[in-house]
């Protein structure tokens, strides 16, 4: 995990790609301009710098993120990946949110529980793939040897076993209710949620898993993840009264001219093609 500071820069900085990146200006150019406004302070500058290096050589970043894995974790690098794959599924905007996000939860008080959820969270909503993603979010350094295991097992299950099921089956409201009813829990795993995110995640059993991110955002203040913002039609409005105002005016203008006394159509005349050989 890095200092505190560090990821209060992150989010800076990806909070300034995103904003500059709608003005259709290159990556590369953002880079440049933002790097002087980083915390000389952090690392971020020095990582910011090497980032352009591969940018200015290959056309992309993610090559260098994964050599910085001392710097960027796992699920960061795997994020911009999926961002600068050739099947544009993934827009660069919304990761740039995403991993926005997820660095001002780390620059406050950062729980592996929250952590994943969100992480989990973003595979789901934009498709990412569960396998290569949940081996990007195991590798990360919020979450020790028994959370890697689980998510292992999450990793295998996914698909096959719901995820409240297996939220509720490692929180400490699981382990309360096994004893209550006489079960011995002396063999049962560590709990690695606590007891409200076990209830939570039995009220949503056999329900939409989104459903289990919303109320755990809401009753925890978990982070939530950004969703793709739908174009605005009104942003194509006013250019398109411009070109029908433009078709209008030339039509007047014909008319006006039929009425003095004809259309004088030499002037939609082309120069004569050339003559073959010529």
């Amino acid at each position: 995990m890095l200092d505190q500071s560090e990821y209060v820069e992150q989010a800076y900085l990806f909070q300034l790609l995103r904003e500059r990146i709608v003005e259709q200006v290159p990556l590369q150019e953002l880079l440049e301009q933002v790097q002087a406004e980083l915390l000389a302070t952090t690392r971020l500058p020095l990582a910011v710098d090497y980032l352009l290096t591969e940018l200015k050589h290959s056309g992309v970043m993610s090559p260098a993120m994964k050599r910085l894995s001392h710097y960027f974790t796992p699920f960061q690098t795997f994020v911009i990946v999926e961002a600068e794959s050739e099947r544009g599924k993934f827009d660069m905007r919304v990761a740039l949110h995403v991993l926005e996000m997820e660095a001002k939860y780390r620059s406050e008080s950062p729980a592996p529980q929250g952590t994943f959820l969100y992480q989990f969270e973003t595979l789901s909503r934009n498709a990412l793939g569960y396998d290569r993603g949940l081996r990007a979010i195991a590798a990360d350094p919020i979450y020790d040897p028994p959370w890697r295991e689980w998510i292992e097992e999450v990793h295998k299950q996914v698909g096959f076993v719901d995820l409240a099921d297996m939220l509720f089956l490692r929180s400490e409201e699981y382990l309360r209710l096994a004893e209550a009813e006489g079960i011995s829990i002396a063999d049962k795993p560590p709990p690695l949620f606590g007891a409200k995110e076990g209830r939570i995640a039995r009220a949503n059993r056999r329900k939409d898993p989104f459903y289990l991110f919303s109320a755990l955002q809401r009753h925890l203040s978990y982070p939530q993840v950004p969703r793709p913002v739908p174009p605005d039609p009104a942003k194509e409005l006013l250019p398109q009264m411009m070109r029908r105002m433009e078709r209008m005016e030339s039509r007047i203008k014909l008319l006006e001219e039929e009425a003095r006394g004809g259309i004088d159509i030499s002037k939609f005349y082309g120069p004569p093609p050339p003559h073959a050989g010529g």
